[in-house]
């Protein structure tokens, strides 16, 4: 094993990622994660399962996992108590400013959303994903390294078990302790293996681990990533998988 010194670790707050969506065609709503638009609303919920898409022209609603599909014209928001609500023949969306979990996974959102559909009410979560208390149980992977989208034939990972990091930068394994204060990442010593990669790997390896070497402060976007910024401004660009 190769000992890594001198790098930063990660704290525990993580990321209220937007759960807008691109507008679709009507009745064709958006999953969360997807890229946003900013004048797109998601909301998701479990058992059944359903999604809700709130376009400026249009309430886009996938019930029953998805055997309900009802697609009407946007009535314009009326203020309700700390929130919002769309009222129209076929579907009442009530949106309320308090912190949501799906039930499903360990996300928070910002918003409890009420939907009744044809008569049938429904509960779940809507607008940014909040950052959890610890990155302690959380798992990512690489999107890009220093600038760079990482090499798709080289699998990534960093994961967070108790007081420890782990994963691979896309060649060797690593893995090490860490500690942070909320805004700033203090991790290692990190080992790793010494094995030679082809291709990128190596790379992008090399851009992570350097990045590692000193400060290094977190920045949840409101895409749901994590970036990873260096003292050299360099950055790590990481997606969340749940």
């Amino acid at each position: 094993m190769h000992i890594m010194s001198n790098v930063p670790t990660f704290i525990a707050a993580i990321a209220a990622v937007s759960l807008a969506g691109c507008t679709a065609a009507a009745g064709t709503p958006r999953v969360p994660g997807n890229k946003p638009a900013p004048d797109t609303y998601m909301a998701v919920g479990t058992e059944p399962g359903w999604t809700l898409e709130i376009t400026p022209d249009r309430l886009n609603y996938h019930g029953d996992y998805g055997e309900t599909k009802i697609a009407v014209p946007n009535p314009g928001a009326r203020a309700s108590m700390n929130g919002r609500a769309y009222v129209t023949d076929r579907l009442s969306v009530v949106v309320k400013h308090a912190p949501c979990s799906d039930g499903m996974s360990d996300r928070r959102y910002a918003d409890t959303v009420r939907i009744t559909a044809d008569g049938k009410t429904v509960k779940g979560c809507g607008g940014a994903i909040l950052a959890p208390d610890t990155l302690a149980g959380t798992n990512w992977t690489f999107v890009s390294i220093a600038g760079k989208p990482v090499s798709p034939d080289r699998p990534t990972s960093l994961a967070f078990e108790g007081d420890r990091m782990s994963g691979s930068a896309g060649c060797n394994r690593f893995g090490g302790g860490y500690a942070a204060d909320g805004k700033t990442l203090t991790p290692g010593p990190l080992a790793s293996t010494m094995m030679a990669c082809p291709g990128a790997g190596m790379e992008q390896e090399r851009a992570f681990f350097d990045l590692m070497e000193g400060p290094v402060t977190l920045d949840f976007p409101a895409n749901g990533a994590l970036v990873l910024t260096g003292k050299d401004g360099k950055t790590a660009v990481l997606r969340r998988v749940i």
